[in-house]
């Protein structure tokens, strides 16, 4: 009787010692979460869909209605040479607001310098059949089985076009080679590093839509309007692998 009541002043005792100091019995987790945010602008304004003019590299004005993207394959990298890969994919659309904010969870405490993705969809999803979630057919990205996802869409109007009604259309996709629209994406973070100590961390990137018509080949809308195959798809993939960049990082302490 005595030994259990020793035992149990014992433990009172610890816990309030935990209590004063801040103790935890509890061990920390280890791993944590990031949030990133996309902020599509158009060179130095906001992205407005139906709105806001615009003008090319060639000046010539263009209005912007529908802009949405694939990525995947989120990679970070740390200082201690550890790297983390999430296998999930994630279709970005500027006309839903709760698409540009995406979490991933599970992330090793650390501090990472560089985060890399693709924009596009990889040759095994691409050949996966129907599939859920961010890849679901349904959401009016998928061409077919022998042709697969649409990575990018951007739409608009411009009266340089020769389209009917003056529009622009921009379906690119196409993982085969010679024709492969995949392009990996690497952010730099040494100077804004990213740090997960078990909470959830936030990395806002910018994405400027107009360099899918800048460069390394200017968009002349009254020459090139709509690509919606392969034909003239790396040209725009080729414009569309500079179009993000670091705004900031931060940390939650």
């Amino acid at each position: 009787m005595k030994k259990t009541l020793r035992i149990f002043t014992l433990s009172i005792i610890l816990i309030l010692i935990s209590l004063q100091f801040g103790f935890t019995l509890i061990p920390k987790p280890d791993k944590g979460k990031i949030q990133i945010n996309f902020k599509h602008v158009v060179g130095n304004d906001v992205l407005k869909l139906d709105s806001t003019h615009y003008k090319n590299e060639l000046g010539q004005g263009y209005t912007i209605s529908k802009f949405k993207y694939y990525i995947g394959k989120i990679h970070l990298k740390n200082t201690k040479g550890k790297d983390f890969i999430s296998k999930d994919y994630f279709l970005i659309n500027e006309d839903e607001d709760l698409s540009k904010q995406i979490n991933i969870s599970d992330i090793p405490n650390g501090t990472y310098t560089s985060i890399h993705f693709i924009l596009g969809v990889d040759s095994l999803h691409n050949c996966s059949g129907a599939q859920s979630g961010a890849l679901d057919p349904l959401n009016a990205m998928f061409w077919a089985w022998n042709t697969g996802y649409v990575f990018l869409k951007l739409e608009g109007n411009s009266s340089f076009s020769k389209s009917p009604g003056g529009m622009f259309e921009y379906h690119i996709g196409g993982y085969k080679q010679p024709t492969n629209c995949i392009r990996q994406i690497n952010i730099d973070l040494s100077l804004t590093p990213l740090i997960i100590n078990s909470k959830t961390s936030q990395v806002n990137l910018k994405c400027d839509a107009s360099e899918l018509l800048k460069t390394p080949t200017p968009i002349d809308f009254s020459v090139l309007s709509s690509v919606t195959d392969l034909k003239n798809a790396e040209l725009i993939a080729n414009n569309y692998s500079d179009m993000f960049s670091i705004l900031t990082t931060n940390n939650e302490k």
